[in-house]
């Protein structure tokens, strides 16, 4: 298949099961859409075992589509500028020490905390794997995705507060756990010594200067846009900021999600009240939110329908069962301890760790990182662990945290 052809499958079948999920299931439509092909999935598989090979061919089709590449250097750039672009720059700084503290020292704290939990239960089952893979699966299991779970508190009237935290650590702890992947990835992959100097100068390089160059390109598209009053043209500023500025911190080793994000929150508060006129603003909002929307759909479509392509076994099975609540006890942890110590210098709301807990959904990006490491025994455990806990905190985590948000009002 050629790849308009396999775009035309992805778009037709995310527009189809929006369609039907909007009709009868009447669940948000990332989660709705994700049911649905987690369902069809299971479907042709069963129909494989009774001799129709439909997931043979399916499975065909989605190997033609590299995931990791796929979000990780295309999607994940327009995700997170659209995220973002909504962030109000006044409610983040209220919130900066909560959310610097839960995106470093808090997913510092899961990640080596999963891994060192992980290697004992691999161990236990019999699953030896090397205890650096163990780290990587706690690095990139540990970002959450809102995703499935914004819109949620939004319906059900989530404190302000609230929805800011888990919105900005989820934009900051994406690019965090990126940074913190790639340096394990480098130390597994690598046959030289690593010393600490050295990991601190790569995080440094990439968070920092990613940091940096985001601010950089902000600024230059936001002096763009107050020469020009024609929303076509600033439209199409916003998607090379975003398109280019991706692909240039690639260049030099800086982190193109933290990049994004900076130039994002730049865009859509200095940006959006200094150089734009509010015809531009509407246009330009409305552009971002549609193009959230179809990534999303088509991002939770491969989710689902990444089940055609996985290896399971009854340990990996079990694994990841065992996994899940391990993940949410560590997810308390890493979230009690920053809440705990700020809360001798500012108040926090009785309820703000269950909720920071319970609605750290985790997403497409701990998958495609799965899929990013080197082929193996490890990867496919890994990648099948991943898989389980990442598809119950969307269904799951996802449709009971509205209840839990209005029992706790």
């Amino acid at each position: 298949m050629t790849l308009f052809d396999v775009i035309a499958v992805l778009l037709t079948l995310s527009a189809l099961f929006s369609y039907f999920n909007y009709r009868f299931i009447k669940l948000p439509t990332t989660i709705g859409v994700m049911l649905i092909a987690l369902l069809l999935s299971l479907v042709l598989i069963v129909l494989g075992h009774f001799g129709i090979p439909i997931d043979q061919q399916a499975a065909h089709i989605l190997g033609t589509i590299d995931f990791n590449q796929t979000l990780l250097h295309g999607m994940l750039s327009f995700l997170l500028f659209a995220g973002a672009l909504h962030v109000n720059l006044n409610d983040l700084a209220n919130q900066k020490r909560v959310i610097g503290l839960l995106a470093t020292v808090g997913l510092l704290i899961s990640t080596f905390s999963i891994g060192g939990v992980s290697w004992w239960l691999f161990g236990l089952l019999g699953l030896e794997i090397p205890f650096i893979y163990c780290l990587l699966f706690g690095a990139l299991i540990s970002p959450t995705d809102p995703i499935a779970v914004l819109g949620i508190l939004k319906k059900v009237g989530v404190a302000k507060s609230l929805e800011t935290k888990i919105t900005g650590e989820s934009l900051f702890n994406d690019g965090v756990a990126v940074v913190v992947f790639l340096v394990l990835l480098g130390i597994a992959q690598g046959g030289q010594e690593i010393g600490a100097l050295d990991v601190a100068r790569l995080f440094f390089q990439e968070a920092v200067g990613g940091a940096v160059l985001g601010l950089l390109l902000g600024w230059i598209t936001y002096r763009l846009l107050a020469q020009v009053d024609h929303y076509h043209v600033e439209v199409l500023l916003s998607l090379a900021l975003v398109t280019g500025g991706y692909a240039l911190a690639g260049a030099p080793h800086l982190s193109g999600p933290i990049a994004i994000v900076v130039a994002g929150l730049l865009i859509g508060n200095h940006g959006r009240s200094l150089a734009m006129s509010e015809k531009t603003v509407q246009h330009l909002d409305t552009f971002w939110e549609l193009v959230d929307e179809i990534l999303n759909a088509v991002l939770f479509l491969l989710i689902g329908l990444e089940l055609l392509v996985l290896s399971f076994t009854g340990e990996y099975l079990l694994a990841g069962l065992i996994m899940i609540p391990i993940v949410l006890a560590v997810r308390f942890v890493s979230v009690s301890v920053p809440v705990t110590v700020l809360r001798k210098v500012r108040t926090f709301s009785p309820d703000v760790i269950k909720m920071l807990t319970w609605g750290g959904l985790r997403g497409g990006i701990s998958v495609a990182l799965a899929l990013s490491l080197p082929a193996g025994e490890a990867r496919e455990l890994i990648l099948a662990v991943t898989y389980v806990v990442v598809i119950f905190s969307i269904a799951v985590q996802g449709l009971t945290i509205g209840k839990l948000v209005k029992r706790s009002s």
